[in-house]
């Protein structure tokens, strides 16, 4: 990837992880939320449509050529996100300090200060762990419709 495209595509990436995790300050407090929380939110999709752009970024760095590990790793942050996203409330609180996609940054940052040296783009991993990833938000989705719709039927029965 040429030097100047590299830098508009971890330009983009920053970008777009600060909407997602730091956008919004919280008044009053140091901290600050991004919109991928407060998406999240949102009952039918919200989490699996936040998922997908998560997915966003690892693919862009399997592009940069960041290595295997650190995107297996890049990968099971968001699989702990989705996790942990299933709990409901406390989940959505967890969503708002876990912050995965700053983490998903972190490592790509981490490996271009290390590293000018390129990899090849290793596309049928990503393929892989997008489709594992993908696998396990849907599992979770249809789990968590499954819980709400029995506590719906044992409540209103």
């Amino acid at each position: 990837m040429q030097t100047q495209h590299r830098e508009s595509t971890i330009a983009r990436l920053r970008s777009l992880t600060h909407l997602l995790d730091n956008a919004l300050p919280i008044p009053g407090t140091k901290y600050r939320v991004g919109i991928d929380p407060l998406i999240g939110l949102l009952p039918g999709g919200g989490d699996v449509a936040m998922s997908l752009v998560s997915v966003y970024i690892v693919v862009e760095a399997a592009r940069l050529g960041i290595p295997r590990a650190s995107l297996a790793r890049m990968m099971w942050n968001l699989i702990l996100d989705a996790l942990l996203g299933i709990i409901p409330m406390a989940g959505d609180f967890v969503d708002l300090a876990w912050k995965a996609n700053s983490k998903n940054l972190a490592l790509i940052e981490a490996h271009l200060a290390q590293s000018r040296q390129q990899e090849k783009a290793d596309y049928l991993f990503v393929a892989l762990l997008v489709v594992v990833f993908l696998s396990i938000v849907l599992a979770l989705s249809g789990l968590t419709i499954f819980l709400i719709g029995s506590i719906w039927n044992a409540i209103f029965r």
